[in-house]
């Protein structure tokens, strides 16, 4: 499996000399191994003029960034539904499909840094006017009902267990490096297993939705929510016993104290020593 590619391309709180905004390209490779070290991942950064910005310009730096790597990506995530059609249109002209997704974890997390110390630095900073990260909670959907779990249930592993993962059974998957959420061995990492007879589909059905963040949402009743890709959310179950409620809460506060790391397995059933698919989340947007 090839390498996968983050990358943003927006205009930065600093002005030119003709006191128009710069605008700059970022680009990272997503780590896909709990056990990556983030200081070796490619990284590109080039700014571009305003008066250039386009896809053609964009489509230039990305092959600059590829002859770089050495090797393009299999893909490339970007998180901006407003740079849609551009970086969408740059990342074909070169060949490699372009993915809205909200696992752009390393880019989000380099952005902020960039926007701590780097463009603070520059000629022509202008504060209070930092690009935002924030994404916006899509409206969720009901699952299909081919796709329902039978039964699910809360759980919970230290980040020390979670660092086997590859040496797990796992039918898809998809992971980050731990030392990027920078939890504690002893942490407890809180999560949701669901099983289902219908395992594998259900698994390979999740992984192609790219999946970002799992939450308990009150806002309407109390419900089990799978956000996906950039736009997308996914009704997983409606709570009321109160039991489940009280494990619901004790979900969300657990991930709080994870810095927002959870994960989601699905298996055969309860007693399956194998995971038709597991996933390592993190919730960036926590109150």
């Amino acid at each position: 499996m090839g390498s996968i590619w983050e990358l943003d391309f927006y205009s930065r709180p600093v002005l030119d000399e003709n006191q128009k905004k710069l605008w700059e390209v970022l680009i990272c490779e997503s780590p896909l191994d709990i056990r990556a070290k983030t200081d070796s991942l490619f990284r590109y950064a080039q700014y571009c003029p305003s008066t250039q910005v386009n896809s053609g310009w964009l489509r230039a730096a990305l092959q600059e960034a590829i002859t770089k790597a050495g090797e393009a990506p299999i893909k490339i995530r970007f998180f901006r539904r407003q740079m849609n059609n551009m970086i969408t249109k740059a990342c074909q002209d070169v060949g490699i499909p372009a993915q809205p997704s909200r696992r752009t974890l390393v880019l989000n997390q380099w952005l902020q840094q960039r926007i701590e110390e780097v463009y603070p630095n520059e000629p022509g900073y202008q504060g209070g006017a930092n690009p935002s990260v924030r994404l916006e909670s899509p409206l969720p959907q009901r699952l299909p009902d081919a796709l329902e779990g039978q039964q699910w249930v809360f759980v919970s592993l230290s980040a020390a267990d979670l660092m086997d993962m590859p040496e797990w059974e796992i039918g898809f998957s998809e992971a980050f490096p731990l030392e990027l959420a920078q939890v504690s061995p002893e942490t407890r990492i809180p999560g949701v297993l669901i099983f289902s007879p219908r395992a594998l589909p259900l698994a390979g059905w999740m992984s192609g939705l790219d999946l970002a963040v799992l939450k308990f949402d009150t806002s309407v009743g109390s419900r089990l929510i799978l956000e996906t890709g950039v736009t997308e959310s996914w009704i997983l179950a409606n709570i009321k016993n109160p039991q489940t409620l009280a494990e619901a809460k004790g979900f969300e506060a657990a991930k709080q104290k994870a810095n927002g790391v959870h994960f989601i397995g699905v298996q055969s059933n309860p007693q399956a020593e194998s995971f038709a698919g597991f996933w390592l989340l993190q919730d960036v947007n926590l109150p």
